[in-house]
């Protein structure tokens, strides 16, 4: 089945920042607005309404999202992912977005390459879209820290989080803006929040208040986000999550191997812990 143009407000064909200016608000024209299906029909994946959420993690912090007509890739790491064993042409099948949480490349990994390839739109703060734009993305939505973007049957929220964003290519040292955390929401869907990477903080009980997210994937790997143990006290403490999934370990070997700190810390919770197997969707 063919996806429909998402509304024009959603994402733009983009010629770098002067793209911006020919932006419209709510209202007016939008004759210089122009939007493509994807490259092909995805095929192959979820199209149910009663069927639930899918969830897929690749290892590290790279996820995807199945649900309704919808197949949406977080933070693609995969060539060079030492937690990824699959095959990339598996994860990208019937594609429809593209979400980043910040600018590392362990986060925005494969994003140039698939989005070439697909022609999807790519979700991420402003900085890391003008910076996939001079790699010669060309379907990007920026965004920024509380802002929401209509992705055409779902919204993406950017939210806060404590780390940094950077990339460093042939000794240039590029600084992509602020680190976020991703709240989606769909209609009829479990509110997901992929957390980004971080560390604890007294906010997100403010993010748990606007957003109510019933399903979190959160980093525990310690060194450059919290470890397991603080991974588990901020669930507890700010969170009514239904599921959360433990990521951000098991791939460099200067991070936490397991999720043992993390799941020992969640013991006797309420909220149910769910450690997938690598590259198999799990019902949310």
């Amino acid at each position: 089945m063919a996806l429909a143009s998402p509304p024009c407000s959603s994402s733009f064909e983009t010629g770098g920042f002067a793209a911006l200016l020919r932006m419209r608000m709510p209202g007016e024209a939008q004759e210089h607005c122009r939007f493509d299906e994807p490259a092909y029909t995805p095929a192959g994946f979820r199209n149910s309404e009663d069927s639930p959420m899918r969830i897929t993690w690749y290892g590290h912090s790279a996820f995807r999202l199945d649900f309704k007509d919808k197949a949406v890739l977080i933070d693609p790491f995969f060539t060079g992912n030492p937690g990824f064993g699959g095959d990339r042409k598996d994860a990208v099948k019937g594609l429809t977005h593209i979400l980043l949480t910040h600018g590392h490349s362990d986060h925005i990994g494969d994003t140039v390459d698939i989005a070439k390839e697909t022609n999807v739109p790519v979700v991420a703060n402003f900085e890391v879209c003008m910076w996939l734009n001079g790699k010669g993305v060309q379907k990007i939505d920026p965004m920024n820290i509380g802002g929401t973007t209509d992705q055409g049957g779902f919204t993406v929220t950017l939210v806060r989080a404590d780390h940094s964003s950077a990339m460093i290519e042939d000794g240039v040292f590029s600084v992509l803006g602020n680190p976020g955390g991703l709240i989606v929401k769909a209609l009829d869907e479990p509110t997901v929040y992929h957390v980004g990477d971080t560390d604890i903080f007294s906010d997100m009980a403010l993010i748990n208040e606007i957003h109510q997210p019933q399903v979190a994937m959160v980093p525990i790997g310690d060194r450059f986000t919290m470890g397991g143990k603080i991974a588990g006290m901020a669930v507890k403490r700010y969170f009514n999550f239904r599921s959360v999934i433990p990521c951000h370990y098991g791939s460099f070997p200067i991070i936490d191997q397991t999720p043992d700190k993390f799941v020992a810390e969640m013991q006797g919770h309420s909220t149910k812990v769910i450690v997938p197997e690598k590259g198999k969707a799990v019902d949310v």
